[in-house]
């Protein structure tokens, strides 16, 4: 993962598929699944050998294939990766992508001829077989569909849509409940990470339950001194209210406690990190946590006006969701 930024297409978050021109061999749908795609030697289906990503039928018209993809977050589009893992003898020659914004349900038809009018987000570029093809893609306004085009046909196993959230804050100031600060839907990301070794810590921020133990931040066994740790950008600033570790199914891997500080830095960039300024204030001093248990911690004081949180574990293990409830500012 991008620090910063977040897959907007990816599933998890609500990314879909919803036309492609062809998808003979392997559906449209496992552009946006996690990780990178397997290869097993002896799987074949009736149609042909069983590939885990997007495989068009072998083109013999003029033209190309292409998919069009509903982010499961509107966004701020920073990059973009087209990952051909597997794919070799089957691959495209070249990609482009489109995109656009567009409001409310579509006809497949509508959607379809909207796309032909979106602006170019990726001009068309070669692609490496077997590959994480990795390309710079900037968008100055907000992006909720895309168009991926392949020329003139073949695989691809994962689409990477890297970009920053674009939340309607003008409905959600509206709330007269605290919201999550740091929830993947409102803009909160990761900005660097001590260790990942077994679960990335973007999962921290993920909608709803934990589906099992590998749907969380889980850092590797620490054998020296010291402890883990990951620092977060909030959606938009505010103000924390109360806090939530959930340790849901981790049970003899759990960290032994917790601590949470935050910091006000508006004016660092979005990708950024806070330095050690005197800044972090505590806000959840060191707490002991249990096994497969959802902590709610009140926040210390009045927290003040925040932009980011450092969320420390000690001395290592895993949490499966991190929520900071409170209000924007």
């Amino acid at each position: 993962m991008r620090p910063g930024l977040i897959d907007l297409a990816a599933a998890r978050v609500g990314g879909r598929a919803l036309l492609a021109s062809d998808e003979f061999f392997a559906p449209k749908s496992n552009l946006l699944k996690p990780g990178r795609g397997v290869f097993v030697p002896e799987k074949y289906t009736t149609r042909g050998k069983w590939m885990d990503g997007w495989e068009t039928r072998r083109r013999r018209t003029p033209g190309n294939d292409w998919c069009l993809i509903r982010l499961g977050i509107p966004g701020l589009i920073q990059g973009v990766a087209v990952d051909t893992h597997h794919f070799r003898g089957n691959h495209p020659e070249a990609c482009s992508l489109s995109g656009g914004f567009v409001g409310g349900v579509q006809k497949p038809d509508r959607l379809r001829s909207a796309a032909e009018r979106w602006p170019v987000i990726l001009a068309k570029r070669n692609l490496e077989p077997d590959a994480e093809n990795e390309f710079a893609a900037v968008t100055h306004t907000r992006v909720s569909h895309v168009r991926l085009q392949i020329y003139p046909d073949g695989g691809v196993a994962r689409l990477r849509v890297w970009g920053t959230v674009s939340p309607d804050w003008t409905h959600l100031r509206e709330r007269e409940r605290p919201l999550d600060l740091i929830a993947i839907e409102h803009g909160g990301a990761p900005l660097a990470v001590s260790d990942e070794f077994f679960g990335e810590a973007v999962n921290l921020l993920m909608p709803g339950a934990p589906a099992d133990m590998g749907d969380g931040w889980e850092t590797r066994r620490r054998r020296g001194p010291g402890n883990d740790w990951v620092i977060i950008r909030l959606g938009t600033r505010g103000t924390v209210e109360e806090v939530i570790v959930d340790t849901t199914r981790f049970k003899g891997n759990f960290p032994q406690s917790c601590r949470l500080e935050v910091c006000d830095a508006p004016d660092l960039e979005p990708t950024s990190v806070p330095d050690e300024r005197p800044g972090w204030r505590e806000i959840v001093p060191r707490t002991e946590l249990a096994a497969d248990t959802r902590h709610r911690f009140r926040a210390v004081g009045r927290s003040g006006a925040a932009t980011h949180v450092r969320f420390s574990i000690f001395p290592d293990g895993g949490v499966a969701r991190l929520r900071l409830l409170g209000k924007p500012v």
